[in-house]
């Protein structure tokens, strides 16, 4: 192990440190003119405010109340100064009621024959709540399209007022789809006539399995145990089981080694760099929708980063120590077992922009060890970052400080309370009403048994990462700075495979896609169906998979995402198939296997290691 060099501190002390707040000294003649011209705030007063804003932020999951609250007035008092945009929200109100009143109409003259009108107010593309049986019968019908035109009413106020930010827009719409959400006559027993039919079908007992599985839930996340059904995945024996040796190992990383399978391999060996806010098995799940076996399996040579899961005595460590720690050690342990031959380097999500990082001070430094460079829903532009930026400005970031100050890192249930809100119909309101009120449990996949294995981040680290990246842009612009210098992404000049995918919330295919106007490397870029997880994890003979796909030469003209996405090739099925062709393609010949680990790097242990689980 690494000898540990980082500055450290008690958390406990610093969350006390508002008790030993010193004596003020005050000027007097004698030495007024060495008084300071202004007093600064000490330490001690700092940690006071630390202290009462770590408190607000562990009840509001990071939010901060004081940027909602602003964000809210100002949409309000913009509102009140524009009687135009207030006409138009009463005139569409006054439409919406009219349409419903003419549904009402048609029901009652064509409810004796049974052909009963379709309903007028459509819910919006990819809103399921309403399409199951009962719905389209009175009196649910009117019930849930009284919802969905409050809904539309609510979007419609909230959107396009003069004056009003976008961000603050975007976190207006937010707050009132939260609420909105809440009250949603799909969540509740009487207005739901899914939950009524089976309520009735079953005598109650839908309930009395529901009311199980909330205590289920409520006994495990007291005991801070994972989901139900996760003991069926674990780690080593379900999950992450591909062969290999750990071969490197330091503070903050693990570096596995895969057994090669063919008799044969390509020279350039892959090193792929997942996010520090996963685990890397993702991309190792069961031995059918492994990325690792796959690429063994096609006679590559595969090493993979294994991240530590920081606790409070880990608040110190910063983004440099991930890049020196992470790839860049990973680097020189590669191409010490593998001698002479360049590197296919992986990034998966914030793995991905941290892999930028490196191959852009790789290409300013001259070092040529890159073979190509491969990002997979990775962000190196942010200023379209998407939904996630509603949780990032100065004062989110702030609030999420203070917390990060106090318990010297985040948790990964603090960051999975803000992504299951964005999708809250989805991930929060629907599996309550399926596992509470319709009493189902819903079987657990290798994917969502990942899901629930998240890591924390280091204090410095994280916070540094918003500031840099969400907050400034500085990578995208030119200010991040790698051993005091700055580097661009231009630097980076071998060939790029980059995927974006179409419904991804964490890394919108279009600010990934502006890595097209940071690079004029030769550069694949591909659009696969699927999100953020899915999108990735995306094996051949998936079924309802496609893609799409372009190559832009050094040099050529940009194009636009919209204008890309009308030009690029339509694919059915798995990109896995062609990005390994492009790897090959981008790789020399073949050898024989090199050996497992290295003098300088012998084996240490199995994979999958020890990193990976840790809880």
């Amino acid at each position: 192990m690494q000898k540990d060099m980082y500055s450290k501190q008690d958390p406990s002390k610093l969350a006390k440190s508002y008790q030993t707040v010193s004596k003020p000294s005050f000027a007097t003649k004698s030495n007024a003119s060495q008084a300071p011209s202004a007093n600064p705030m000490t330490e001690e007063f700092k940690g006071i405010d630390r202290f009462v804003k770590a408190s607000i932020a562990k009840a509001t999951l990071g939010l901060s109340p004081i940027a909602l609250g602003l964000a809210f007035a100002d949409w309000a008092a913009n509102l009140a100064l524009s009687p135009g945009k207030v006409a138009s929200i009463l005139a569409e109100l006054a439409r919406l009621e009219g349409e419903m009143a003419r549904y009402i109409i048609e029901s009652a003259s064509r409810s004796s024959d049974g052909d009963r009108p379709l309903p007028h107010i459509i819910p919006a593309p990819g809103d399921r709540r309403f399409t199951g049986p009962g719905w389209d019968s009175w009196p649910f019908d009117f019930i849930h399209q009284q919802f969905l035109i409050t809904e539309r009413i609510l979007d419609v106020a909230t959107t396009d007022v003069s004056g009003v930010s976008l961000h603050k827009e975007q976190v207006v719409r937010f707050l009132a789809r939260q609420l909105l959400d809440m009250f949603s006559p799909s969540n509740f027993l009487l207005t739901n006539p899914e939950v009524l039919a089976k309520t009735s079908s079953s005598g109650g007992k839908n309930l009395v399995d529901g009311m199980a599985n909330l205590l289920e839930d409520l006994r495990r996340a007291s005991a801070k145990l994972p989901p139900a059904g996760t003991e069926e995945f674990e780690v080593g024996k379900q999950l992450g089981i591909t062969q290999g040796q750990v071969v490197m190992k330091n503070r903050l990383a693990e570096l596995i080694q895969y057994t090669p399978k063919t008799e044969q391999v390509y020279k350039e060996p892959i090193l792929i760099v997942p996010a520090w806010i996963m685990k890397y098995y993702i991309l190792d799940l069961s031995p059918s929708n492994s990325l690792v076996k796959y690429l063994v399996d096609q006679g590559h040579t595969v090493f993979m980063l294994s991240w530590i899961n920081p606790t409070e005595k880990d608040r110190d460590m910063g983004m440099d120590d991930y890049l020196n720690l992470g790839p860049l050690a990973a680097f020189d342990a590669v191409s010490s077992i593998v001698p002479y031959e360049k590197i296919h380097a992986v990034g998966y999500c914030l793995g991905g922009t941290l892999l930028s990082v490196a191959a852009a001070a790789m290409g300013r430094d001259k070092d040529d060890r890159l073979a190509s460079v491969t990002l997979l829903a990775a962000q190196t532009d942010f200023t379209e970052a998407g939904e996630l930026t509603l949780f990032i400005d100065e004062g989110q970031v702030a609030l999420l400080d203070d917390l990060m100050w106090i318990q010297g890192y985040l948790d990964s249930s603090q960051m999975a309370g803000a992504f299951q809100m964005l999708r809250s119909s989805d991930l929060i309101w629907s599996k309550m009403m399926r596992e509470y009120l319709m009493g189902e449990r819903s079987k657990l996949n290798d994917l969502m048994a990942w899901n629930a294995d998240a890591t924390r981040m280091p204090f410095r680290m994280h916070s540094e990462y918003l500031k840099g990246m969400f907050l400034h842009n500085d990578l995208a612009e030119g200010r991040y700075k790698v051993n005091g210098h700055p580097i661009a992404m231009e630097d980076i000049r071998t060939p790029m495979f980059v995927v974006g995918t179409e419904t991804d919330h964490v890394a919108p295919w279009k600010s990934v896609f502006k890595i097209h106007i940071l690079s004029d490397s030769d550069l694949t870029f591909v659009l696969t169906s699927g999100g953020h997880n899915a999108g990735i994890v995306s094996e051949p003979g998936h079924p309802r998979r496609h893609f799409r796909k372009s190559r832009r030469l050094p040099g050529a003209s940009y194009l636009g995402p919209d204008e890309w996405f009308n030009r690029a090739e339509y694919h059915d099925g798995s990109w896995w198939v062609d990005w390994q062709k492009w790897l090959a393609d981008n790789s020399s010949s073949l050898t024989s296997p090199p050996g497992m680990g290295s003098a300088q790097y012998p084996v240490i242990s199995s994979a999958p290691g020890s990193y990976v689980l840790q809880k």
